[in-house]
């Protein structure tokens, strides 16, 4: 499958900024339903996205999708996506603050302020650097969830799961090794984890692994290299699993 669109991937903690422009006059392949575990903040920079869920067509120039909401995207022109965990604390102030009338919502533009005219200016500017976008990232990720109430914090059991699943996804890591960490039972770290994430730690620790193998991706590694760094058993099983979250073949992603 050939090249859908050209940009940026950019990563920092909890949180990653995929910015893309498809070929002037081209749309963007409309995806499979898909879902993934964290919230999505996209923007149309230059024309207008679309979205289809259950509930029928929106579209905007500023959408939100909330976790596991399962969708199809279609777009043209300059698109940012910004996709932020929903257990950490941006991402618990995220869905408070934007999903009370359901999963998918329109950001009004004035909510953004400038950001969205400076991330496409610094985007397009030959001079950028990643920090640069990194930054408007941030700043995009602190005015959605600061003007919102703190969520409740997390488990610190669950901080240090993560943390300590995170270290190793390139090694076999089970239900069993966490729980040691954490000193609990197998059975009630599995019930503290999904209590406080939503999802089966398998699940998520894939989860953990496919936003690894992307990152590594859009680095420049293969995606048999990526795979292997993020502990998938080959490539085929990482473009399976990219394609069930993001609705698209990872394949046909060009990052420059």
């Amino acid at each position: 499958m050939g090249t859908k669109a050209h940009g940026r991937i950019l990563f920092w903690e909890g949180a990653s900024l995929w910015i893309f422009s498809a070929p002037p006059g081209e749309r963007y392949p409309k995806t499979a339903l898909h879902s993934h575990h964290a919230v999505q903040v996209t923007l149309a920079l230059t024309e207008r996205v679309y979205f289809d869920s259950e509930a029928g067509r929106v579209s905007g120039v500023a959408m939100a999708i909330a976790p596991d909401a399962p969708h199809v995207f279609e777009g043209t022109g300059l698109v940012v996506h910004l996709f932020v965990a929903s257990e950490g604390p941006s991402g618990r102030k995220l869905v408070r603050g934007l999903f009370s009338n359901g999963p998918i919502a329109s950001i009004p533009p004035g909510q953004l302020g400038d950001l969205p005219s400076r991330l496409r200016a610094t985007f397009e500017d030959p001079g950028h650097t990643d920090d640069d976008l990194r930054a408007l990232g941030r700043s995009l990720t602190a005015r959605l969830a600061g003007g919102h109430a703190d969520a409740e914090a997390p488990d610190p059991r669950i901080t240090k799961m993560i943390a300590w699943v995170t270290e190793r996804l390139d090694q076999p890591v089970s239900l069993r090794d966490v729980a040691k960490v954490i000193c609990l039972s197998p059975g009630r770290t599995r019930h503290l984890f999904v209590q406080q994430t939503g999802l089966p730690f398998r699940t998520y620790l894939l989860w953990l692994r496919l936003t690894r193998a992307v990152e590594l991706f859009g680095g420049g590694a293969s995606l048999t290299e990526a795979a292997h760094s993020a502990g998938f058993a080959d490539s085929a099983h990482f473009s399976r699993t990219f394609r069930r979250m993001f609705g698209i073949v990872a394949a046909s992603l060009r990052v420059s």
